[in-house]
């Protein structure tokens, strides 16, 4: 159980700056699942904890507690829950309470709320709470000490114009109803922050109080906040961005300046906290952050595990998963989010119950059928969807459908090899190099505690042709230090490994047991079958029904092989790439035709293309037969097991 409080204390006592980001909940769903993208990214900023708005009345309130759930369990985020008096009866904030508990959320920001746009004036709920310190009263008395409870200070008033001293004696009486720590209202001015900082410790008001800071994005907005909030803005200020008005980036760079000297002066006064209001973007917050030069370096951050552990409530011990959802940590999340209990340790009976199915909402393809297109092109040759594989490899492209982010310096050492293969039609999704006991402070390959090696295998995941399927297995298997899984869309399986799970990451730590965060294992695999086929084929759905494209993504997805190999001797560096040497995938430059005949016609009756291909290879149907796959399920070279 992680509290904020605890975290300013700490940052207090080394007198060591730290942040905090605040974000409100999109109107639309592509707009949630932009912003959940926002802060998976700004999470590498270091950011101590976030925390979510709740919408005034309550409107919006699911989305703040699926949000909160989200940043919880999938990203991995520590988090702090609005919750408003507004619109609430006690019901509505009880159960508001009981999801934030159940996402492992242990921070929450009090508040009394704004009234609804089309009401003037506040008014309570009369099923609920009146005033924050209420509020506040209400979850110490449910949750005791479960929560770190959280309210807002008001340097320059509020909206309502309640006179300075009053606000002061409010604010005293929601810390002495049990709140842990305040975060102010946006302002400007330092001086008449630190003075209103000096007026609550004169009336016993101790605890600690994060100034809340608004970048500034451009003119309009910077002086639109102000004015509603009624801040004052210091006269230099005006003298800076006025010239600019109408230069979104001039007006961003020199406000950036002053927010960081504004930034500074505070924790020159010995104030070490700073709050961000995001208003859901970016670059202006780091801008600043760059500015104060609070941004980590690849030295300081230092991940506890490989994978960014979930702070979910029966998560929060979780340390073992399987390699395959390396790129795609939510879906892993939302596929085992009704496990009773979740491996630690070793990955043992806690596989039970099931992954989810994936048709299930956020498993598949993100995004639109044109902004797929937009970014992925429209293949008509093996070669061009190699060359995507290429492209997002360099750096060129930020996703593929099997990867939701970038690709990172790990494979970097690998990233030759990793090309050639996909320029020889060698798709792949996953990979990992050896790494032989490398410090647990290493910039790009440590995890854990200090004072540690870590230790990987190499590890190789890739969508295989069926016509050199048969060849490569014979390489893996006559070298003994290989093992692998190979599977096809319908679940026929080929392996050579042991009916047990298989470490490909371990770690070793002064007084500690060996730490095997991530795994190799039969029914992990295909569970994962399932969704990489499902990501292969959402692909294909993003063009016409009649296109090449189709035709040929769908044909891939239909015929080749899914397989993984792990060179079980972590010494080797290239030994796993050396079993492509000898294979070709033939006719990868050949471009797909569709006979207009054949566009409606379906596999096995399924409403799936036929795929033809000039010259007829790679599991593609030409004049009825496939030289991997016919479309009836018969096999020529490959057998189906």
């Amino acid at each position: 159980m992680v509290h904020i409080s605890t975290k300013l204390t700490e940052s207090n006592r080394l007198k060591k700056p730290m942040f905090s980001f605040e974000f409100y909940p999109p109107k639309t769903g592509q707009g949630v699942q932009n912003l959940y993208d926002r802060m998976d990214r700004m999470h590498a900023l270091g950011p101590q904890f976030i925390d979510i708005t709740w919408n005034a009345g309550g409107r919006l309130s699911n989305l703040t507690c699926e949000m909160v759930n989200v940043a919880q369990s999938v990203y991995g985020l520590e988090t702090c829950m609005h919750l408003t008096c507004t619109g609430m009866p006690k019901e509505k904030v009880d159960e508001a309470l009981k999801e934030a508990y159940k996402a492992g959320c242990t921070n929450i920001l009090a508040l009394r709320g704004d009234p609804p746009r089309e009401n003037e004036k506040w008014e309570a709920d009369p099923n609920g709470f009146r005033y924050a310190k209420d509020l506040v009263k209400h979850i110490r008395n449910t949750y005791g000490d479960y929560f770190d409870i959280c309210v807002a200070g008001y340097p320059e008033g509020s909206e309502e114009d309640t006179p300075p001293e009053l606000l002061l004696q409010h604010l005293k009486e929601k810390v002495d109803a049990g709140a842990t720590f305040i975060i102010t209202q946006m302002f400007y001015d330092v001086d008449i922050f630190l003075d209103w900082v000096q007026k609550c410790r004169d009336i016993g008001i101790t605890v600690p109080i994060i100034p809340g800071i608004m970048p500034i994005h451009t003119y309009a907005a910077f002086m639109r906040r102000a004015k509603w909030t009624k801040c004052r803005i210091p006269p230099r200020w005006l003298e800076l961005l006025e010239p600019v008005k109408n230069d979104d980036v001039a007006a961003r760079q020199i406000g950036r300046d002053l927010v960081v000297e504004m930034c500074q002066k505070i924790t020159d006064a010995g104030i070490y906290q700073l709050h961000f209001y995001t208003m859901n973007l970016a670059t202006a917050t780091r801008m600043v952050l760059e500015g104060l030069n609070l941004i980590p370096t690849l030295d300081q951050v230092h991940p506890p595990l490989p994978f960014r552990p979930s702070l979910g409530f029966n998560r929060k011990d979780e340390n073992v998963r399987p390699i395959f959802w390396k790129h795609r940590k939510a879906s892993y999340v939302q596929r085992t989010q009704d496990w009773d209990e979740f491996p630690n340790g070793r990955w043992g009976d806690s596989r039970s119950p099931a992954f989810g199915e994936v048709d299930s909402y956020g498993i598949g393809l993100r995004g639109s059928n044109e902004s797929n297109i937009k970014l992925y092109g429209n293949p008509k040759s093996i070669r061009d969807i190699a060359d995507t594989f290429v492209r997002y490899m360099n750096g060129k492209l930020s996703t593929l459908p099997w990867s939701e982010s970038s690709i990172t310096a790990e494979v970097d050492v690998i990233k030759d090899e990793l090309t050639s293969l996909n320029l020889r039609g060698f798709l792949t999704i996953n990979s990992q190099p050896a790494v032989n006991g490398a410090k647990s402070s290493d910039p790009i390959y440590g995890w854990g505690p200090r004072n540690g090696y870590v230790y990987q295998k190499s590890y190789l995941e890739l969508f295989v042709s069926p016509e050199v399927l048969s060849d490569l297995i014979t390489n893996v298997e006559h070298d003994p230090d290989m093992t692998y899984y190979a599977v096809d869309k319908a679940g026929n399986l080929k392996t050579n490994s042991p009916d047990h799970p298989n470490a490909v990451t371990w770690g070793v730590y002064p007084g500690k047991e060996i730490i095997q965060p991530t795994i190799v294992e039969t029914i992990s695999f295909l569970a994962w079958k399932d969704e990489a086929y499902r990501l292969g084929e959402d692909w294909a759905h993003c063009y016409d029904n009649g296109s090449v494209s189709r035709h040929l993504l769908q044909g891939i997805m239909d015929s080749w092989w899914l397989i993984n190999i792990v060179d079980n001797d972590f010494h080797r560096s290239s030994a796993i790439f050396r079993l492509f040497d000898n294979l070709e995938v033939k006719n990868i430059d050949e471009t797909l035709e569709v006979a207009d005949h054949m566009k409606e016609l379906t596999i096995n009756g399924d409403d799936k293309p036929l795929v033809a291909v000039n010259g007829g290879t790679n599991g593609v149907l030409t004049n009825g037969k496939t030289n991997g796959v016919h479309a009836n399920g018969e096999t020529n070279g490959v057998v189906a097991n």
